[in-house]
């Protein structure tokens, strides 16, 4: 198709009405509703929301149009040319009226949604309407109020007072129409209509996620959160960014006497004011009692046990018996001077440290620049090495970027929407209202995945292929497109390299030959290759399913040949999409926080690079790529002959003794090093085994940027104090800097942030030297690549050319490698781990909040039907399961989407940690751990632990 040639071609068409007698001009389409709003008309409004589909059921906005016998509801009739309309004719200003106060008339006496400058006012926008239309209810109109419905406040999260509802149906569209959960519902006839969760169950009973996009969207405060009923009146209102998932959700925190009330859903480019559970009831961990504020240093004479991880988890406040609190001054000289005394005694491959993706991009970056220049080596890693290495790996190899091609909600423009090893539903929730409203829009969603997850309702094909199997499925389809002449002929001759080599290799993987393999009949498998093919956009996007796996990086080989032969990438709709885990996994990774690369995947080993950084930090630097995650742990324990034994950690908000795999090992190594120096907000089991222990800062407790899967830079602000003496992350990185010989000089307030970003900036001027701290405070996000100040950014990359040496995809062939551990007589079950919707990473924020430990308080074992019944099992039974190298007893639920031979269990809980169980072998590549495979015995029965969670979110403290 042409470019547009005339600029006609591309403006919006208008047509010209009449307003309240003056002529105005509406875009073709537009509500006469929106028009007024443009020209500063303000016409009253309940059911209507922006974003939402108009329904037209309040009739609060009713105008008159000339020549017509009834009124015109404005927010679902569309301008016309010609059109005569009176807002405010006297006609339509009495029937808006006779709404607005014949609604108010119903309203109880004292409402739950208070304005918060008027308290006065007490059922919101319906208050606020009738106050500005100088409405007040006839007493004999308040006479006939309707019978008061009862009080549902079954739900942890929120309360449900139908007598405030005015049956808009704001809810029924934002549960089902924006988030696609399909719960509430409008039921009944006639007076006797209402508003119903499921087949009229209590909330709390119903199939209802908590994402709360119900009470955002209530007008009048029906549906309201609990720590939000009355008054509104808060000290003030902090924008910043969600500190949980890596999709990125701008915020604002709602904030009185220095504790977060609430949070609502900002309208960011990733969330368009779209919130979780997490997001939206998550908050209050930042207040836990069991916060850390004083630095600890372990007494004299304690040793490390960490068999004894378990009895010390119960309460995390009560840490005298093994710790005692210390200034800041004695704690900073002792972690300072031992490490330094290490690196000096035993050379500088003896150090090592752990940074977080749970931080900011200021953070990662200093922290991985006081590893490379003050402990004097690259053994600096963080959770990418248990999540997305293998992608990255690959993505680098491919592409040569290791950031995604598209965004999620690009997915809008896709024809099919491949999602692979994924669970969005549960792991990244706002993500997957994109996908599903793409689905109701037509786009076919094909699932992959060992197990039938939620967005499986929603899919047009699902491939439950047999777990391991990744690339013998993934070939048939690369075998089918070329086999049947599918592929992009101009886009493979333009656009890609080593096309014949991967012809050749999958020539022996049709679908007919790995059918018996994956478990997928080969006729499917063709359909959905052909599909994929055709479509106008195919998009890509896998989450830890694919990567987690000794074969992690061939498994994204063949995603990227799986896209270039068939052309679907570098334009909308389409491209390779790896779902990031935690907030920052893709700013931590861009900032340097791997261990063979410098900041911006600029390999340390790179001379020209290694030179460069060397001028830029003024020292000298390792040219060596240092040693990953489970690299570490293995070194921790090396014999002292060992030149490059690790004697001494530095961990910064990671908790790799329950996120590591193996975690008796993991957790026998942290024990055994000479110095461990743990900075965190909460005494996790990794600080158990520490040797001085930091009190550090919460997400809302600090302000700088974070980088989300869409590669859009984020900043997020301060919003309450820290507790105690914690103290910023930024500022004890810069104390332990200075104890280990570094002359650094931040200036600035909330420790220098600004000016760190702003050398993280210049080191990453490649991708980001367009994005400055002034633009980011002024517009919230940005995405990049970004390389001016007038740069928008770009949403979509690869448009043109890849970003490898001869701009082409470099496609590398895979071959079937079977997993480190098999299945086999003593051990005849897989274990599958990962995330669930309530609970993120560890645990350790998420089970200190209030709302997520009430709706999931406790570990379970996932299993099927036919599983459960071969054992004799019944949902909520108590099972051992156990592999090679450890075991827990837990509680079993059914899931008829697990498959049989399988059992899923999240890594969310200490009391039955999925990662003792759990394979250390690595992906050769990416050096990732094989998370989501590994070889398990189930027997009846066992000892699960008597007091599940951390005790300490009491559901009073969210009901007021």
């Amino acid at each position: 198709m042409n470019a547009p040639a005339k600029l006609i071609e591309v403006l919006p068409q208008t047509v010209e009405f009449t307003l309240d007698g003056k002529t105005v001009h509406a875009y073709e389409g537009e509500t006469i509703f929106k028009a007024a709003k443009r020209h500063g008309v303000d016409i009253p409004h309940l059911c209507y929301k922006d974003g939402y589909r108009p329904d037209g059921n309040c009739r609060a906005c009713v105008v008159e149009v000339k020549g017509e016998r009834t009124l015109a509801p404005s927010c679902c009739r569309n301008a016309t040319a010609g059109m005569e309309v009176q807002a405010n004719s006297e006609r339509a200003l009495k029937s808006q009226k006779m709404v607005l106060e014949m609604l108010l008339s119903d309203m109880p006496d004292t409402g739950y949604k208070w304005d918060e400058k008027d308290e006065s006012l007490q059922h919101g926008e319906l208050s606020d309407w009738a106050a500005r239309m100088h409405v007040e209810v006839r007493p004999e109109l308040k006479a006939l109020r309707r019978e008061q419905p009862k009080a549902d406040v079954s739900h942890p999260a929120m309360a449900v007072n139908l007598d405030a509802c005015i049956q808009c149906k704001r809810c029924v569209r934002a549960c089902r129409e924006e988030q696609v959960n399909d719960v509430i519902g409008y039921a009944m006839r006639g007076s006797h209509s209402e508003i119903v969760f499921d087949l009229n169950d209590p909330m709390g009973d119903s199939t209802c996620v908590a994402c709360g996009e119900c009470v955002q969207a209530c007008p009048t405060g029906a549906l309201m959160p609990k720590t939000q009923i009355g008054s509104q009146l808060v000290d003030k209102k902090v924008d910043s960014v969600c500190p949980f998932c890596g999709v990125g959700c701008l915020i604002t925190y709602n904030v009185k006497d220095n504790v977060i009330l609430s949070v609502d859903g900002r309208d960011g480019p990733a969330n368009h004011n779209r919130l979780c559970v997490k997001g939206r009831f998550g908050f209050d961990y930042a207040h836990s009692p069991q916060r850390l504020t004083k630095p600890l240093i372990r007494k004299e004479g304690v040793g490390k046990d960490p068999a004894a991880l378990e009895k010390l988890n119960r309460n995390t406040a009560d840490w005298s018996e093994v710790f005692r609190e210390a200034s800041w001054e004695e704690a900073l000289a002792l972690s300072g001077d031992t490490l330094r005394g290490l690196r000096d005694t035993h050379g500088k491959k003896a150090l090592a440290g752990f940074g977080s993706a749970k931080g900011s991009n200021e953070e990662a970056y200093l922290f991985q620049k006081l590893v490379r220049t003050g402990f004097g080596s690259n053994n600096v890693d963080h959770c990418t090495r248990l999540c997305h290495a293998s992608s990255v790996a690959a993505l680098l190899e491919g592409v040569g970027s290791g950031a995604v091609s598209n965004q999620v909600n690009d997915v809008e423009h896709a024809g099919l929407i491949f999602v692979i090893g994924s669970n969005p539903t549960a792991n990244h929730p706002v993500a997957a209202t994109w996908m599903k409203n793409a689905a109701k829009r037509g786009a076919k969603i094909v699932l992959a995945d060992p197990r039938i997850t939620d967005i499986g309702k929603h899919a047009w094909r699902t491939l439950q292929f047999k777990a391991d199997t990744d690339v013998a499925m993934l070939n048939a389809l690369i075998h089918t497109v070329i086999e049947e002449d599918l592929t992009d002929r101009e886009f493979i001759r333009e656009r890609a390299s080593n096309f014949e080599a991967l012809r050749e290799n999958v020539k022996a993987y049709s679908p007919e030959a790995m059918a018996p393999i994956c478990g997928i009949p080969a006729e499917t498998l063709r359909e959905v290759a052909r599909e994929f093919a055709k479509a106008k956009g195919a998009m890509i996007l896998w989450g830890m399913g694919i990567s987690q796996h000794v074969h992690g990086t061939d498994n994204a080989r063949c995603l990227i040949a799986l896209s270039t032969v068939t052309g679907q990438i570098g334009k909308p709709g389409s491209g390779l999409h790896p779902l990031r885990g935690q907030n920052n996994v893709q700013g931590a990774s861009d900032a340097g926080l791997i261990p063979m690369m410098f900041p911006n995947y600029q390999r340390v080993d790179n001379k020209g690079v290694h030179a460069w950084f060397e001028d830029f930090w003024k020292t000298p630097l390792d040219d060596k790529p240092g040693y990953t995650v489970v690299e570490i742990m293995h070194k921790a324990l090396a014999p002292d002959s060992d030149p490059h034994k690790i004697r001494g950690m530095y961990v910064m908000g990671e908790n790799p003794a329950m996120s590591d795999p193996d975690l008796n090992h993991a957790r026998h190594a942290l024990a055994s090093l000479s110095h461990l120096v743990v900075q965190d907000i909460f005494m996790t089991e990794t600080a158990w085994l520490a040797d001085v222990v930091l009190p550090a800062t919460a997400w809302p407790e600090k302000t700088g940027t974070v980088s989300n899967t869409d590669r859009m830079v984020q900043m997020g602000k301060q919003a309450v104090q820290a507790p105690g003496d914690a103290k910023p992350d930024l500022w004890i990185i810069q104390q332990l800097a200075k104890r280990m010989g570094l002359d650094w000089n931040y200036e600035g307030e909330h420790a220098g942030v600004a000016a760190v970003y702003e050398e993280m900036r210049q080191a990453m001027h490649a991708v980001i030297s367009g994005i400055t701290w002034e633009r980011l405070e002024r517009e919230s996000s940005v995405t990049y690549p970004c390389l001016g100040a007038d740069d928008p950014g770009a949403p979509t990359v690869f448009i043109d050319r890849f970003d490898t040496p001869n701009g082409r995809v470099n496609l590398v062939p895979a071959d079937i490698i079977p997993a480190n551990e098999r299945p086999d007589a003593d051990y005849p079950f897989v274990l599958i781990t990962g995330r669930q919707l309530e609970h993120w990473h560890t645990g350790s924020m998420t089970r200190r909040a209030a709302v997520l430990d009430a709706i999931e308080p406790m570990a379970t074992a996932s299993m099927c039907g036919a599983d459960l019944a071969a054992f004799g099992l019944a949902a909520g039974d108590v099972v051992t399961v156990q592999s090679r190298r450890g075991s827990v007893a837990i509680h079993v639920r059914r899931d008829d989407g697990t498959p049989q031979g399988a059992v899923f269990i999240p890594f969310a809980y200490y009391e039955a940690a999925a990662n003792l169980m759990t394979n250390a072998a690595l992906d050769p590549f990416g050096k990732i751990p094989e998370f989501k495979y590994c070889a398990v015995a189930i027997r009846r029965g066992g000892q699960p632990a008597a007091l599940p969670g951390y005790g300490t979110n009491p559901l009073e403290m969210i009901q007021g």
